[in-house]
């Protein structure tokens, strides 16, 4: 009988390693887990389905929480809800956290969202931040969309040229006019089209992340839905209903640990305050 990928580490080895209690890192990922719980119950309220992804969901999965050596946080959920709940979260998120989205911020570009946490400061190794008006600890929020895999790969072109702008600009501020104007485009007039063109002319039982999102996966709607909640830390959270099914095809033996843990961090320049020593002055 398969009894499926097993342990094969000392949990508590990893932790003392990686993120001990009062860590840098541990500190991060308490903040993270803080955003989420508050994140979580806005979408209860809501009825709006998500769940966690990629490393998070593999974290919760595999460690029961966080990966030790991780330093962000991301979920998903439909793109019809990730639009409501743009809108929400805009009104209803507590005065110690910030939605990042185009609406928010002019000069962000990015096709997901973020909640930042305004009682600490990051900025990513990648440099795009360095323009964003928020830049504390965050979570990401990634809308998935039925599109076939060439539809979303096109509009990854369409809008890759933003994030080449940003990365060969001397200053990324002198062509944020520029990067704004494309982001625009793609929005309102490149992504509607491919939309409809995904719905009418190519339609797919497939989902992947939402148009101009650099990343991938492959999966059915039931594949996600209805989602099933685990033991994420202290707390629980929901992941995807075939949770182990996407972490297999993801990452093949999913329990077992990378050859050189914790050898890539997304975060740099990362200091975290008491809560309400930014957001209240």
């Amino acid at each position: 009988m398969d009894m499926g990928p097993t342990v094969s580490f000392d949990p508590q080895e990893l932790r003392e390693r990686f993120n001990p209690k009062g860590s840098q890192l541990w500190c991060m990922q308490q903040r993270m887990l803080y955003l989420l719980q508050q994140i979580d119950g806005i979408c209860e309220r809501h009825h709006i389905s998500y769940w966690l992804s990629g490393g998070s969901m593999l974290g919760a999965v595999r460690h029961g929480g966080f990966i030790p050596w991780d330093d962000d946080l991301d979920i998903e959920l439909p793109r019809t809800d990730f639009l409501r709940l743009m809108k929400i979260l805009e009104r209803e998120l507590p005065g110690d956290m910030a939605l990042q989205w185009h609406t928010t911020d002019a000069n962000y570009f990015f096709q997901f969202a973020k909640v930042r946490d305004k009682d600490s400061s990051l900025y990513e190794r990648n440099g795009y931040d360095r323009v964003w008006k928020e830049h504390g600890i965050f979570i990401d929020i990634f809308p998935v969309e039925r599109v076939p895999r060439w539809i979303h790969d096109l509009s990854n072109r369409t809008l890759g040229h933003a994030y080449k702008m940003m990365r060969t600009a001397r200053d990324p501020r002198s062509v944020m006019w520029k990067v704004r104007l494309l982001a625009r485009l793609n929005r309102g007039f490149v992504f509607p089209v491919l939309r409809w063109l995904s719905r009418w002319c190519f339609p797919t039982p497939y989902y992947d992340f939402a148009l101009g999102i650099p990343y991938f996966q492959h999966s059915l709607l039931e594949d996600y839905l209805p989602t099933r909640r685990v033991a994420f830390e202290d707390t629980t959270a929901p992941i995807m209903r075939e949770a182990e099914k996407c972490l297999e095809w993801r990452y093949g033996n999913y329990m077992e640990l990378p050859a050189n843990p914790g050898s890539e961090y997304h975060a740099e320049d990362v200091e975290v305050f008491p809560k309400g020593v930014k957001s209240e002055s």
